[in-house]
């Protein structure tokens, strides 16, 4: 290898982005080139045609884990389930989630779970924006011409950004494990004026 396709390589990192679901999961990773998100792939695992739950379990699992060995990410993100009134859809969700959780930990990843309001806010600005708006601002952001058929594929989309977005930013980074702003202060007293 030549140097300077290694030094091409330490300066890239993927985040893979989940959407989980029991009907479709959706998936998408991005890489960071130079701090510059670019579109590594973005599409859906459909499971709605196995109709036992477990089934479908395990085969979120297979594509978590064989989407970690192709394009062994850095890092993990993954939508947290929203609360509904429908409790059964919850703890399927919960399930679907988990099974993609235990993926990664089982590779070595650490995770990070958004609340979908989190994400929605981070891409658009707007925690109570719908999907075709998180869809067109990831159109204008990431510069993809061609829609993808489910909403769940950019929703993996924008937890993956949404990530790349919090673990970027100065604020981000710097209120990581914090309790708050008073605990923020306390640990950055040179960066706060008074």
């Amino acid at each position: 290898m030549r140097s300077n396709q290694k030094s091409a390589i330490i300066k890239s990192e993927i985040i893979l982005g989940i959407d989980p679901g029991t009907q479709v999961m959706g998936f998408a990773l991005v890489r960071l080139e130079k701090g510059q998100p670019q579109v590594l792939l973005m599409d859906v695992l459909k499971l709605a045609s196995q109709k036992d739950i477990y089934v479908r379990l395990e085969m979120i699992h297979a594509k978590v884990c064989e989407l970690i060995k192709l394009y062994r990410p850095a890092s993990f993100a993954i939508e947290a389930p929203f609360f509904g009134k429908n409790v059964q859809s919850m703890l399927k969700l919960g399930r679907a989630q988990g099974v993609a959780i235990a993926a990664a930990i089982q590779a070595g990843l650490e995770v990070t779970e958004y609340s979908p309001k989190k994400v929605k806010q981070s891409i658009t600005g707007n925690g109570n924006a719908d999907k075709d708006q998180v869809w067109k601002m990831l159109q204008r952001i990431l510069n993809i011409e061609e829609k993808p058929q489910y909403f769940d594929a950019t929703d993996a989309l924008a937890v993956a950004l949404c990530h790349h977005y919090q673990t970027s930013s100065v604020l981000g980074k710097a209120t990581k494990g914090l309790k708050g702003w008073d605990d923020f202060i306390e640990k950055n007293p040179t960066r706060v004026k008074r």
